[in-house]
């Protein structure tokens, strides 16, 4: 089934889960040494690289048909049995992988989106999280730290946008990693919010359509604009095709900074404002406030940081944008100052049942 078709539970049973998955870690943290707590924390990179590893050798999806043996794993993937034998055990006890009695590894209850042909695949996430490139990017957080500036552009001497063009192998690595994000979040996305209301959707940094063509098939008497770079959009048309949208949607390139299409009755952006420091954020909205009709919609699919202690996925992606980008993560009241800078007015906040929500705003 697509993903985009995919069942979702409700977001208020979501939320009663993460409360008391929330209540149940707390309580085991103040059972822990704070010594213990902060040793297990700080190698919290030796579990990261490990995963990393058995993504690049696809272990998962060796064993997926069936508990196999270190050595038969080693023989299928080209790596050493003794040492595939140490890294599956390690993973074991995190439940990617399970060990019988007789030495058989098989995918545990976490493992399956490890496989790069499950239809909940976080692969190609995992690929570019422990990319060495990427975790030399982390290793200088400290800078990012010092200066507010990211250390990316300090290690590669441009910003990211421009590095992943220009290292084809990261690029790859990094494009495949956003694509997979798409897939992963569309489900949520279109369960959380009714896009069937708008006549004409309009996709600002679209990329290839994937969302669109989603958000299209959700509502079939919408029409819809993709719009992004031209050497972007130029890889859309199939896209947008096999999902049996491409007759309801125009293809528009160009730059967010300079303008976008006029007159769509809703403007979504997914992840794209979080790239972006406040006056480019700015920018880029009040390009979109100028075009959009003016009982429009502004939708921002976005990971809104929640007050508090709690712990949640946004706080640890806004050090990833510190680090990468010249971005953040933002809170409820953040967007609703960044937005009124660009003559708009937050409406509410959509939670969905994974850590993005949507943040709607019309003309102020």
């Amino acid at each position: 089934m697509p993903d985009s078709e995919r069942r979702m539970p409700p977001a208020r049973l979501v939320r009663v889960v993460n409360s008391v998955r929330g209540t149940l870690q707390k309580a085991a943290q103040r059972m822990v040494p704070a010594p213990v707590t902060l040793l297990e924390l700080i190698t919290g990179g030796w579990t990261a690289q490990a995963l990393y590893v058995a993504a690049k050798f696809d272990i998962a999806s060796v064993v997926a048909d069936g508990p196999r043996t270190a050595d038969e794993i080693a023989e299928r993937v080209g790596t050493n049995p003794d040492a595939t034998y140490r890294l599956m055990r390690a993973l074991a006890t995190h439940r990617i992988f399970t060990e019988d009695a007789q030495g058989r590894f098989a995918l545990g209850p976490a493992g399956d989106p490890l496989r790069k042909d499950s239809p909940d695949t976080v692969r190609d996430l995992i690929l570019m999280f422990g990319h060495p490139i990427h975790w030399e990017h982390w290793a200088s957080l400290d800078y990012s730290v010092e200066t507010g500036k990211p250390a990316l552009e300090k290690l590669r001497g441009m910003p990211l946008f421009e590095f992943t063009e220009n290292n084809e192998e990261f690029g790859t690595v990094f494009n495949r990693a956003m694509t997979s994000t798409s897939k992963m979040v569309t489900a949520p996305l279109l369960a959380a919010y009714d896009f069937s209301q708008f006549g004409v959707i309009a996709d600002v940094g679209g990329g290839h359509g994937q969302l669109l063509a989603a958000i299209l098939k959700q509502a079939p008497n919408s029409r819809g604009i993709l719009f992004d770079l031209e050497p972007v959009v130029a890889g859309a048309d199939a896209v947008l095709r096999e999902a049996g949208v491409a007759d309801r949607c125009t293809i528009a390139g160009g730059s967010f900074f300079e303008g976008v299409p006029e007159n769509a009755d809703a403007y979504v952006m997914k992840n794209i404002i979080h790239d972006w420091e406040d006056e480019k954020a700015k920018q880029i909205l009040k390009h979109i406030r100028d075009a959009m009709n003016p009982a429009g919609k502004v939708l921002l699919m976005e990971s809104v940081v929640p007050k508090g202690n709690a712990p949640h996925f946004s706080k640890w992606l806004d050090l990833e944008m510190l680090v990468q980008a010249t971005g953040k993560e933002r809170t409820e009241e953040q967007y609703r100052t960044l937005l009124a800078s660009a003559g708009l007015t937050l409406t509410r906040v959509v939670p969905t049942v994974g850590p993005g929500s949507i943040v709607e705003a019309e003309r102020a």
